[in-house]
């Protein structure tokens, strides 16, 4: 009875070999898709990040070059300035007591002009003192009457270093006449002015004259 009850223990040994075989190569195959599943993410990663990079290279690129044209000047057009110490004066009114604060700064056509001007400052600003003296505040309260100083402020600058250009018409208010109209009326005789007789108009070599500060107390 023993030696017959041996024989199926040992029949049993082959067939569980398979079941195992298959389980392996199952284990196989899942580690195997893995694999290659976290490979093709890995490649789609790498490939969002090399088109990422790309496009940020050429909007650094683009914002470059914007930034190039933005900035790019020609140095041949830059404008020259040339500001003033501040003016402090009392005014020409009859009926009270009247005083303008105004800064002045000119536009120069070269920095050798600017150079020509500082040499001749003490006079310059003597006649510009001298303008700003003779104007009442009302003469002064429109823009029509600022730009007609403007005006005569780029015409006695230039006389102390001998240079004569043309002088703006005078113009008087008409009776009832207002201040405004007659200051506009300033404006269009300044716009067209006359040379003096006997001399010849010059070329000024201040370009513009601008206003930093107006204050009228």
């Amino acid at each position: 009875m023993s030696a017959v009850m041996a024989e199926p223990a040992a029949d049993d040994a082959p067939a569980r070999r398979p079941k195992k075989k298959i389980l392996v190569i199952g284990i196989v195959v899942i580690l195997l898709g893995i694999a290659l599943a976290g490979g093709a993410i890995l490649f789609l990663k790498q490939r969002a990040a090399h088109a990422a990079a790309a496009a940020g290279d050429d909007d650094a690129a683009t914002s470059e070059a914007a930034a190039a044209t933005a900035t790019h000047i020609d140095p041949k057009n830059v404008p020259i300035y040339l500001p003033l110490d501040p003016f402090i004066v009392n005014l020409a009114d009859r009926d009270a007591d009247r005083y303008a604060q105004i800064g002045v700064t000119f536009e120069l056509e070269s920095n050798a002009a600017g150079e020509q001007i500082k040499a001749y400052m003490p006079a310059i600003r003597n006649a510009i003192l001298l303008v700003l003296a003779n104007k009442t505040a009302k003469e002064l309260m429109y823009r029509e009457g600022k730009e007609l100083l403007a005006q005569e402020i780029l015409r006695e600058a230039v006389r102390p270093m001998g240079i004569e250009v043309a002088t703006p018409e005078p113009v008087t208010a008409a009776p009832g006449e207002s201040a405004s109209a007659a200051a506009s009326a300033a404006t269009v005789a300044g716009s067209k002015p006359k040379a003096r007789r006997g001399a010849g108009a010059q070329h000024n070599p201040i370009v513009r004259v601008h206003f930093s500060t107006f204050i009228i107390q």
